[in-house]
């Protein structure tokens, strides 16, 4: 069974703090395959306590979607956020998503169990149903998105680990990259970019049977994976939660290890219209789905 929301927002009005959860517990979630994780040293970030973002929106989508309307939100909240966002969501069925870069031919085979779509973001293929989901928007305004990739991926992998510990889990994040590099401004640099490679443009495996650099870890296995898109209105990623039972709670914790100033909102009518749009247009068409 995938997560729900049991209460809904009353009005699309800011409801201050996240501290009113809305999720019911993850039963039966997917598991994730093993996996060694020998030259990727790997380190608890439960020590680390700061705060990626000044201000954080939170939606909490009550409503399940088509997998092309579940990208298509995303977009629409990129192209219309004024200040960090994070989004929580369901899937209407069982889905896969795959990476931007990805070819159709590997995935292929799950048309017939599973609602396909192509990601605007890189990475892998992940099957999504009983996993908890997420996208976090940076605008490009605000001073985080000037750090480089890896940096953001990695801090916010920090924080679901200060969540996921807080619950009574061991989660580390994978690699050694400095989560302190707060550059302002500072273009990714070559090592960067290779670093946050494996995260962005590898399409054709399992997400989640391939850990790399700055993926959540429990007891050997990738537990949460993400890939980004940047673009000159801001930063998108999209992540996936999946093999550990999460409380009914944990939206809040992961919101608040984002930012002490969280606030409720939900989808406006305007960014639904516009992912209507998107779903229709672009993320539902066969062009786009068998792209490569």
């Amino acid at each position: 069974m995938s997560w729900q929301l049991v209460e809904k927002p009353a009005t699309a009005a800011v409801r201050n703090g996240c501290q009113a959860t809305s999720l019911t517990r993850l039963a039966g979630c997917q598991a994730a395959e093993s996996a060694k994780l020998a030259d990727i040293p790997c380190f608890a970030p439960v020590e680390i306590n700061e705060a990626l973002f000044a201000t954080l929106h939170v939606y909490l989508d009550d409503a399940a979607h088509s997998a092309a309307m579940n990208m298509a939100i995303d977009e629409g909240l990129l192209e219309r956020a004024a200040v960090p966002s994070i989004r929580f969501y369901r899937w209407q069925s069982r889905a896969l998503s795959f990476g931007y870069f990805g070819k159709f031919s590997d995935v292929a085979i799950y048309a017939g169990e599973r609602d396909l779509v192509r990601r605007w973001t890189g990475g892998g293929i992940v099957l999504h149903g009983e996993d908890l989901t997420y996208s976090i928007v940076i605008p490009s305004s605000d001073p985080a998105f000037g750090q480089p990739s890896l940096a953001i991926y990695e801090k916010i992998h920090r924080a679901l680990a200060r969540s996921l510990n807080a619950i009574g889990e061991h989660a580390v994040v994978a690699g050694g990259v400095d989560p302190g590099d707060s550059r302002k401004g500072v273009a990714p640099t070559v090592a960067d970019r290779r670093s946050l490679e494996p995260v962005v443009s590898a399409s054709g495996y399992n997400c989640f049977a391939n850990p790399v650099r700055a993926d959540v870890m429990i007891d050997g296995r990738k537990i949460a994976g993400a890939a980004q898109r940047r673009t000159r209105r801001g930063l998108l990623q999209q992540g996936s939660i999946q093999g550990v039972n999460l409380d009914n709670r944990f939206a809040d914790r992961f919101a608040n290890a984002l930012s002490s100033n969280c606030s409720r909102f939900e989808v406006t009518e305007e960014i639904f219209q516009r992912a209507q749009e998107l779903a229709l247009g672009k993320y539902g068409n066969t062009a786009w789905l068998r792209k490569r």
